[in-house]
């Protein structure tokens, strides 16, 4: 008697003929054509922090089908394991836990919020696989003692935090990420922050203003870009490439010249990233003292941030103030949602408005 064929479960395609070990998620990443991050969220039904298409999750699940994927049951009760540890990695040169640091208002948060929902916390510093910003394949391997990991860090290697997303580990980076598909973020609005100030600015009188950054394309410096040049639009201000200053080393580059050709051009008003080196703020500081501007008599200065700390005894920058402890915190919420494998979504932080004494009126003698 011709035994029955074995019926294909509804909605799922028969695994291929022919094979005899278990389709693997980067199978069904290149069948899809998207990267095996995208695969783990759609799969694991968590936005982890990035927007997944209905057209990508689309193509993900008719490979799914059509490969005859199903999840490892060894691997998910293995991810499912719980020890209560959460991971903070930080991709500076020394772990910062200096009170003056711009990095430690971050952990204050992390602390918090960790200590509150019961977690403790392991610090990782990278330097026993070749330096924090190491970008190996094994640079990150030691995050996974903990059950989830925050990492922070204007330059973080992109492949190895992907490879984490991939595998289903919980991650998230503090500040914004949104280049890397499928990592989840926690951030400040520096966009609206940055326009505030040149509204400031533009109030007070001021028609030439020119922004000092340092020269990449780190997220929250091209945020505060995108900002000042919009307030300037708003403004009805001169934009473009002319009100950007760009230098990998302003120290050097900004000079006393520069400053006065500026000066005599017509800029009124100078305005400053704050970066982890504080390099943008610290050359304008320098050049305009250098130049003996009085200010805000003969011209305003602005800070897109916190003065680096050998700077902070001086006058209060006009600017604004980022929510560190805040968004150490939310980072952690975060976290700990990924962990428990619910959705996890953080809006952007707003940064305060800092009114400062370094703005005033433009001279009257322009």
């Amino acid at each position: 008697m011709e035994e029955p064929r074995k019926r294909a479960r509804p909605g799922r395609s028969p695994a291929p003929t022919g094979r005899t070990s278990r389709p693997r998620q980067a199978e069904v990443a290149r069948l899809a054509g998207v990267s095996q991050a995208t695969v783990s969220l759609v799969l694991g039904a968590r936005k982890q922090g990035a927007t997944i298409s209905e057209e990508t999750r689309r193509k993900v699940l008719d490979a799914v089908r059509s490969l005859g994927y199903v999840p490892d049951p060894a691997a998910s009760r293995l991810a499912a394991a719980r020890n209560n540890l959460l991971g903070v990695f930080s991709f500076t040169s020394t772990f910062p836990t200096d009170v003056q640091h711009s990095y430690y208002p971050f952990l204050v948060g992390v602390e918090q919020e960790a200590a509150a929902r019961g977690y403790d916390l392991v610090l990782f510093t990278g330097s026993s696989t070749g330096g924090a910003g190491a970008a190996g394949p094994h640079a990150l391997n030691r995050v996974r003692l903990a059950d989830g990991c925050l990492f922070l860090g204007r330059h973080a290697p992109a492949a190895d935090l992907l490879r984490l997303v991939a595998d289903g580990f919980p991650v998230v980076h503090l500040g914004r990420r949104d280049e890397l598909e499928g990592l989840a973020w926690v951030g400040a609005d520096y966009v609206s922050a940055s326009k505030e100030v040149v509204s400031h600015l533009a109030g007070l009188g001021h028609r030439r203003i020119v922004l000092v950054r340092e020269d990449d394309e780190a997220p929250a410096s091209t945020d505060r870009e995108h900002g000042f040049l919009k307030g300037l639009e708003e403004a009805g201000l001169p934009g473009g490439p002319a009100a950007v200053f760009r230098s990998a080393d302003p120290e050097h580059d900004l000079t006393a010249e520069r400053l006065r050709g500026w000066l005599d051009d017509g800029v009124t008003a100078f305005v400053a990233e704050e970066t982890d080196t504080g390099d943008a703020w610290r050359a304008l500081h320098g050049a305009a003292h250098f130049v003996g501007i009085d200010c805000p008599r003969d011209a305003s200065l602005a800070l897109l941030g916190s003065p680096p700390p050998d700077l902070s005894d001086g006058p209060t920058p006009t600017g604004f103030d980022i929510p560190r402890p805040q968004l150490g915190a939310a980072a952690v919420r975060m976290l700990a949602a990924l962990v428990a494998g619910e959705q996890a979504t953080e809006p952007l932080v707003a940064c305060a408005f800092r009114p400062g004494t370094t703005a005033g009126a433009p001279p009257t003698h322009l």
